[in-house]
């Protein structure tokens, strides 16, 4: 054991069966200076689905050390965005819950096709914020088949949720842009298109087992869990390349309304300014709530904008389903609304009608 045994001119190889797919390994030897102290140095790890390989140039103690996810990237003030997190999602489903309690007990009859589409999107935002919330007390059962599943309800409710963002901004986009357009089974086609698209790809996370515990580190030392990917390929490509198509769309869409909503107001009445102002400022930010660009914040989480971006982006998050309720309410107690939103609509054909610049103003009424 006394002897010099480093700088091999042959590596030893060793390989050890991977069992824990969630933390990461390394592979470690004792230093051989009296207390245990475990060193990387002159090692190399290489891992794949079933095997960690350790490549090592001198002879001593070996092990492989597990360390849980993200631990060497703490977090910061993770525990403050938790609790805004909870309290957030905790209003934004009481009131998304009594905005359908509304719609379907009371106005179902009423309703509109962009009235139908802003409840779908209701129903997807409840099912995200409801498996949020519920996502580290089930990870914190250590239950694999009830962390697998709220994993992918809540990956499965923030895509449908994306969908709808953008299937809010298409019929914002046919009806107020293209106009004269018709089409054959609308409501339904927009459904299952909203409904079934994000199924495949969560099914297929699924199968490849990537659903799991995710542990989760503060700067302040306190440790989280979740149940979430944990491929960060799968991660990035699948969240934030799908965000990204739908936030060029919404983007495109939400500038040419802005457009139009500026060039109504020069034509109207000197008198009318201010309230008109006020008018197509509520319709501005009802705009960037209904197709979902709060969520690009999370494009800004980097450098100095790093923890404020945090804060920034989940106020506005957690808080959507309640400022959406309150956009909801507003439109449907305004007594100055002057049209329906909706294309008249003959059995199963949709035929999108020309709008007048009055309305840009109210979308629901």
């Amino acid at each position: 054991m006394r002897a010099n045994s480093s700088n091999l001119t042959d590596n030893i190889y060793m390989y050890f069966r991977r069992n824990d797919k969630v933390s990461t390994a390394s592979c470690s030897s004792w230093d051989g200076k009296g207390e245990l102290h475990w060193t990387t140095s002159d090692c190399e790890t290489e891992i794949d689905n079933t095997t960690i390989k350790c490549s090592c140039s001198h002879l001593t103690f070996f092990a492989v050390l597990m360390s849980p996810p993200d631990v060497n990237h703490p977090v910061p003030d993770l525990e403050s965005l938790t609790l805004i997190s909870s309290i957030g999602c905790g209003i934004s489903m009481f009131f998304l819950a009594v905005a359908l309690f509304m719609h379907f007990l009371l106005r179902k009859a009423k309703s509109n096709q962009a009235t139908k589409i802003l409840m779908n999107m209701f129903v997807a935002l409840s099912l995200l914020n409801a498996s949020f919330l519920s996502n580290e007390s089930i990870a914190n059962t250590g239950d694999n088949a009830a962390c697998v599943f709220i994993a992918l309800l809540l990956h499965y409710s923030m895509l449908a949720s994306f969908t709808w963002f953008f299937i809010q901004a298409l019929h914002m986009y046919l009806w107020l842009i293209r106009q004269n357009v018709t089409i054959s089974n609308y409501m339904r086609k927009i459904t299952v298109l909203a409904w079934v698209f994000p199924a495949p790809i969560v099914i297929a996370i699924a199968s490849v087992g990537e659903y799991t515990t995710v542990t989760i580190k503060s700067t302040t030392g306190k440790i989280s869990r979740m149940c979430w990917i944990t491929n960060p390929v799968i991660l990035y490509t699948v969240n934030i390349g799908y965000y990204t198509l739908v936030f060029i769309f919404t983007t495109g869409i939400f500038i040419t309304i802005l457009t139009r909503i500026v060039q109504a107001r020069r034509l109207r009445a000197i008198d009318g300014k201010r309230k008109t102002f006020r008018k197509h400022l509520m319709m501005v930010l009802s705009l960037f709530l209904l197709f979902g660009l709060t969520w690009s914040v999370a494009f800004f989480s980097y450098g100095a904008m790093l923890v404020p971006s945090y804060y920034i982006f989940t106020v506005l998050n957690s808080f959507q389903g309640f400022f959406l309720f309150l956009y909801y309410y507003y439109i449907h107690n305004d007594v100055e609304g002057r049209f329906s939103d909706d294309p008249r609509s003959s059995g199963s054909t949709t035929t999108m009608v020309p709008p007048n610049m009055n309305g840009l103003e109210n979308v629901y009424n």
